[in-house]
């Protein structure tokens, strides 16, 4: 089960419908821009929330381009219509995703990519909003190969029997979603954050939860839906997870996790 979370992170974790996503050259975006300005509830959100994902779409987007001066004061409360302490907390917020830094007397400058924090669910959002590149995804890879492994080999240690009768019932919606790359998607999504939850550390947990709007966007480029061959191969590679999980293997759970990731990789490379 989710953790509770603000409704605006919430928003960032709902499922992406495919119909949501599309494909143009080497990026990925969302094919309407979400609606900031609406709570989950449908009332207004905070004044705060709209300039602050104004700003960060801007700079994510390249409208304010790294290592330029944002606009001034008076131009930015012009063009968002809200108070100045409004404006200075929605910069405040900014400069602790580390997109930005403000100095007294020069101004506010848009500070490079490498040093923003990534792993900050508006920054994900906002580059799958703006569009996700290859080179996104390569990086979202690597990383993956870098803590899920360990997540798979921890569940084969750690699991209950609960868990294993939700990684059964993923992989056989997985199987069962051989034509709807929504479905394949969504059940994928499902077994890699089970397998977190699984490992017992809550860490491992943190990250899948955090990283799940890049996840989704991967698993969409990578699905293996197009190909009979590959969705059967996709789904018993994922079972090979499932039970070295259930056989308390932690080597050969790391391996077959490892193998998946490498799989959607290779897929990646194939778009």
């Amino acid at each position: 089960m989710m953790p509770a979370i603000s409704w605006r992170f919430a928003v960032l974790v709902k499922p992406i419908r495919s119909d949501e996503i599309m494909f143009a050259s080497d990026k990925i975006r969302f094919r309407t821009t979400p609606r900031w300005g609406e709570k989950a509830n449908g009332k207004a959100s905070s004044q705060h929330d709209q300039v602050m994902h104004g700003l960060g779409l801007g700079i994510v987007g390249g409208e304010f381009a790294e290592n330029t001066m944002l606009p001034n004061e008076v131009d930015l409360l012009a063009r968002f219509a809200v108070s100045r302490t409004v404006l200075r907390e929605a910069l405040k917020s900014l400069s602790a995703k580390g997109m930005i830094l403000a100095r007294a007397k020069v101004g506010t400058r848009v500070t490079l990519r490498r040093d923003w924090n990534y792993f900050d669910p508006d920054i994900l959002f906002w580059h799958a909003t703006i569009g996700i590149d290859r080179s996104f995804l390569f990086n979202l890879a690597e990383m993956r190969l870098a803590f899920e492994p360990e997540a798979a080999a921890l569940a084969a240690e750690r699991r209950s029997d609960a868990h294993l009768v939700e990684l059964a019932e993923c992989i056989d919606e997985m199987e069962r979603s051989h034509s709807s790359a929504e479905g394949f998607v969504g059940a994928d999504l499902r077994f890699h954050t089970a397998i977190a939850e699984a490992s017992g550390n809550p860490l491992m947990r943190s990250i899948c939860y955090v990283i799940q709007v890049a996840l989704e966007a991967a698993f969409m480029v990578s699905s293996p839906i197009s190909s009979s061959s590959a969705h059967a191969l996709s789904v018993a590679r994922h079972r090979m997870i499932a039970q070295a999980i259930e056989l308390r293997d932690p080597d050969s759970a790391r391996a077959a996790m490892r193998a998946v990731i490498l799989q959607g990789l290779k897929r990646i490379e194939a778009v």
